[in-house]
């Protein structure tokens, strides 16, 4: 019998407060694991019928959910999941997770989950990346602080989007050094070296090859503590592109970044008509 069958009790088409005792990141992180278990009668819990998901390759839907879960179960190789990190803003929670699915390899992803009036999974989004080497400075795509401070989310959420905005669309890149703590930078971008230094020499190298990296529109920004997540969406190299950043501030400063990106597939490909964002 899963955990989620003893938690729900007898009656498991509504979620009681009073008898449904997990909180909502704890809620998520069984949903992506369910991957892993296999557990379908989880997933159907914890998802609301009318579940929207984004995540282009996957049909809308609980039932498309499910099957999903069958799927990876039925699969030669047993899919694993590894949660990171894990954060609440609201009505949504987003988790830093490493995936691999029935053997395809590892991949990097963040998932946002919003929940509904219910305590009942309502919607998804993410952004998956290959795992990769370290960077050029030794940093892979999910190590670094995982402690976070309790810190004003909202002063978090206006310092994050204030750089996106700012500096990443451009909209006012003289502040650059203004969001930063002099050179004192963890980058954790597979491509770009610690440092406003390094940042700079990585685009400078872009820019020698002819390849842009654009922010276009931000869809959302969530933030718990000291930690924020921006949504965007823009180009790489001209190709569509969907960007997710993870900054860790400190003392007002942005002191760290984990970030993935993922080009965003063509509308003939995709299994559901909800859009990335």
């Amino acid at each position: 019998m899963s955990i989620l069958r003893t938690l729900f009790h007898k009656n498991t088409a509504n979620i009681n407060k009073e008898e449904f005792t997990m909180t909502n990141k704890d809620k998520a992180i069984t949903l992506i694991n369910t991957f892993a278990t296999g557990d379908t009668e989880a997933a159907k819990n914890l998802l609301a019928e009318g579940y929207i998901q984004h995540n282009l390759a996957y049909g809308t839907g609980r039932d498309a959910f499910v099957g999903s879960v069958e799927y990876l179960a039925s699969a030669p190789v047993k899919t694993t999941v590894h949660n990171v990190r894990a954060f609440e803003d609201g009505d949504k929670v987003f988790l830093q997770t490493v995936y691999n699915f029935a053997g395809a390899g590892e991949q990097v992803a963040f998932d946002i989950f919003r929940f509904d009036a219910e305590g009942r999974i309502a919607e998804h989004w993410d952004n998956l990346a290959a795992k990769a080497a370290p960077n050029p400075s030794g940093h892979t795509q999910i190590d670094g602080t995982l402690e976070k401070s309790l810190v004003d989310s909202e002063k978090t959420r206006q310092i994050v989007s204030g750089f996106v905005g700012d500096v990443l669309r451009g909209e006012n890149p003289d502040k650059l050094t203004s969001y930063f703590d002099g050179d004192t930078y963890i980058q954790h971008n597979t491509g770009i070296a610690d440092g406003l230094s390094g940042l700079g020499a990585a685009l400078e190298a872009l820019a020698k090859q002819g390849i842009q990296m654009i922010y276009n529109k931000t869809y959302m920004v969530l933030a718990d503590g000291n930690y924020g997540l921006a949504v965007s969406e823009g180009t790489f190299g001209g190709a569509p592109t969907s960007y997710y950043d993870l900054f860790r501030v400190e003392n007002g400063k942005i002191a760290e970044h984990w970030d993935v990106m993922e080009t965003i597939a063509g509308k003939s490909t995709w299994q559901n008509q909800n859009g990335k964002f």
